[in-house]
């Protein structure tokens, strides 16, 4: 559906979550009707052309995209998933019965290294076309399927391989989806398998480089696509490769975004005090490479401590919470509403394949159900001197919706940009459709006509609509029980990039 026009008109319904000043406030659904960014007041068709006119526009210089009220159309904003593991796609739904560390050498470092190609490490060749085609297969599903629910924007964890890192940002620029693209580094030979490790620090600088460079080669401005510092997290790490890596990224101008894991599990953070006994805390392991930024995504924080969430808050860093993916491994509950109150900066991540959906979604789901039973933690209770709860710590369909949009894009950096409908934003969105009501009739209806209608104007997936529903309801319905059934179109950089199969 390109465009064949010089401007684009985007006129209907439009849901979004206004950019909070205060991290933890909470957030309130806004709906807007009208046209983007212009006036919202225009609600038929005369005040429509009467618009145009406004604009010196004729209806010949323009292609207008609109949402259908009558089946319950509104544009949303895109999805921002800040935290992915792009190679584990073929796992997603593989648990097995263990915690995290067991399940990375059963399933995740397997398949990770099935990316390898002959160029790598040896070679210095950086090109694509080395990648397996299996790997080219699996990162071609990944990025199509993230779209297909709406994920305008994802921050990619790839492999310790160049080459099939760089295929990553290339199938991510062909198909138009805002992306930050990370090589692995994984250098500690104690910690990570034989067959899956950097050399040493300097092999993981030096891959590493050739990436960032693919990367710049491929989109010079930044455009879409971004590359990333990603350190897998400290256990798998040197201190001279964490050191290395952080002056690495803030040897670039501006400096560039960093990804890496944080206090997953308290086996996790149990293994970081042995290895790292000279820091006073995993944060602080981060925090004494210099790779505590604020533009540094910080993967679950599951089992922070007070004391490092207010570091990350000085720091500017922020968490990508990923409770599909806790809860799949067993990694814990994590205290988002207090970390909301400490001022720390959250946005959603799928992590696939310990998560077992790559819809940002779904991970709304299990972030507002997580919060509801957080109470019962004893951890929690102990974390904030509490044994008796009012409801405050719960997230409601709202926030995290918002944490899905607004704060998602607060996560990636680019807050003023993307995750809303303000004037002066990239459209990064989708077209969601919840279906049209079935209108009961006076009389008795047959069952042959109850279903005749059910066939012609039954519901968009799970979504059922009944007539009585206010706007709010119908997004709440639709957050709990929506999926890529509903996402009409998306949109990223104005570009389309994702229509539904009819």
């Amino acid at each position: 559906m390109a465009a064949a026009h010089p401007y684009t008109v985007y006129r209907g319904t439009f849901v979004h979550l206004p950019l909070l000043n205060d991290t933890s406030a909470k957030a309130e659904i806004v709906r807007n009707q009208g046209v983007l960014g212009y006036d919202w007041q225009v609600n038929d068709d005369a005040s429509f052309q009467s618009f145009l006119s406004s604009q010196g526009w004729t209806t010949s210089d323009v292609t207008v995209v609109e949402s259908n009220d009558d089946r319950n159309e509104f544009f949303f904003p895109g999805f921002i998933d800040t935290h992915i593991h792009a190679p584990q796609y073929p796992n997603e739904g593989l648990f097995g019965s263990s915690g995290l560390l067991d399940w990375l050498n059963e399933y995740t470092f397997p398949v990770e290294a099935s990316f390898g190609s002959k160029s790598d490490p040896e070679n210095k060749d950086s090109d694509p076309k080395d990648t397996p085609p299996e790997g080219v297969r699996v990162y071609n599903e990944v990025v199509q399927k993230t779209l297909a629910h709406g994920t305008t924007c994802a921050s990619y964890f790839a492999t310790i391989h160049v080459p099939a890192t760089n295929a990553l940002a290339a199938l991510c620029h062909k198909h138009g989806q805002r992306a930050f693209i990370g090589r692995v580094c994984m250098d500690n030979k104690e910690q990570c398998p034989s067959y899956y490790v950097d050399q040493d620090a300097e092999q993981g600088f030096n891959a590493t480089i050739r990436t960032i460079d693919y990367i710049h080669t491929l989109d010079p401005n930044g455009t879409l696509i971004n590359p990333i510092v990603t350190p897998r997290f400290a256990p798998s790490c040197s201190n001279e490769s964490l050191d290395g890596l952080g002056k690495l990224a803030a040897s670039y101008e501006p400096p560039l975004w960093i990804q890496t894991h944080i206090a997953e599990t308290t086996d996790e953070v149990d293994l970081v005090q042995q290895l790292f006994p000279e820091s006073t805390s995993y944060a602080d392991v981060y925090d004494k490479a210099n790779l505590l930024t604020n533009r540094t995504i910080l993967a679950h924080g599951v089992h922070l401590t007070k004391d490092e969430m207010s570091l990350i808050r000085e720091r500017g860093s922020k968490v990508a919470h990923c409770p599909a993916s806790n809860s799949g491994l067993g990694s814990g509950l994590a205290p988002i509403r207090y970390m909301l109150d400490q001022g720390v900066t959250v946005g959603l991540g799928t992590d696939v394949a310990g998560g077992y959906s790559p819809s940002i979604l779904e991970v709304a789901r299990q972030a507002s159900l997580v919060s509801r039973l957080i109470q019962f933690s004893a951890e929690y209770q102990q974390l904030t001197g509490n044994t008796t709860f009012d409801g405050s710590e719960k997230l409601l369909y709202q926030d995290v919706l918002y944490l899905a949009t607004r704060g998602g894009a607060a996560v990636v950096d680019m807050a003023e940009d993307i995750g809303g409908f303000d004037k002066g934003m990239i459209w990064d969105a989708q077209l969601i459709e919840l279906g049209a009501v079935q209108n009961s009739t006076t009389g008795q209806l047959d069952v042959a006509t109850l279903a005749g209608r059910a066939v012609e104007t039954g519901p968009v997936g799970n979504v059922d609509l009944f007539g009585n529903e206010t706007w709010q309801e119908q997004i709440q319905k639709w957050m709990w029980n929506g999926d890529d059934r509903n996402v009409k179109s998306v949109w990223v950089q104005g570009k389309l990039v994702h229509t539904r199969d009819e």
